[in-house]
């Protein structure tokens, strides 16, 4: 289980690379960084991602919103994450880079990762989604499939914290 936090929790001083291995670094036999062999697993992550996605080794602050995105999940990805928890992902991104993440979201489903999305966005929530939980000051109001409700019976939950009422 790999979490991916809205502020991303990348060091910006560092490139693409270094944050992807931050804090479990590949060594060589001699206990010395073993910078090819990071930077190989490395591009093989973000092609499997974002096939344009090439500035691996300038400093994270440099990237677009959508490539930093792209170096958290790879991050939660190359280190075999089967159940991903995405807090916010499409917070303050482009649309071009949104599309990137969600469509990073259907692949990621359809390759059997399970997603916990924790998200504002009823259109991103409902593209990506099977099911929907709603909670209110700390309470579950109510878990619902997505193709069984609208996005306003959803906003309905969240507003008054009551189960959808079904005619």
């Amino acid at each position: 289980i790999e979490t991916i936090y809205q502020t991303l929790a990348l060091a910006d001083n560092l490139d693409a690379v270094a944050n992807l291995f931050l804090g479990r670094e590949l060594l060589t036999p001699w206990r010395t960084l073993d910078d090819l062999r990071m930077d190989a697993e490395a591009r093989k992550v973000f092609a499997r991602l974002n096939k344009n996605f090439k500035n691996v080794r300038v400093p994270v602050r440099r990237l677009s919103g959508g490539q930093r995105q792209t170096v958290a999940i790879s991050r939660a990805l190359y280190f075999n994450a089967r159940i991903l928890i995405m807090d916010e992902p499409c917070a303050a991104l482009g649309p071009a880079e949104t599309r990137m993440v969600l469509d990073t979201i259907h692949r990621l489903k359809d390759e059997g990762i399970g997603i916990f999305l924790i998200s504002h966005d009823m259109a991103d929530v409902f593209e990506v989604c099977d099911r929907v939980t709603v909670m209110k000051n700390g309470r579950v109001v109510d878990t619902v499939r997505v193709a069984d409700v609208t996005q306003d019976e959803v906003l309905g939950m969240i507003i008054l914290g009551q189960k959808p009422k079904r005619a």
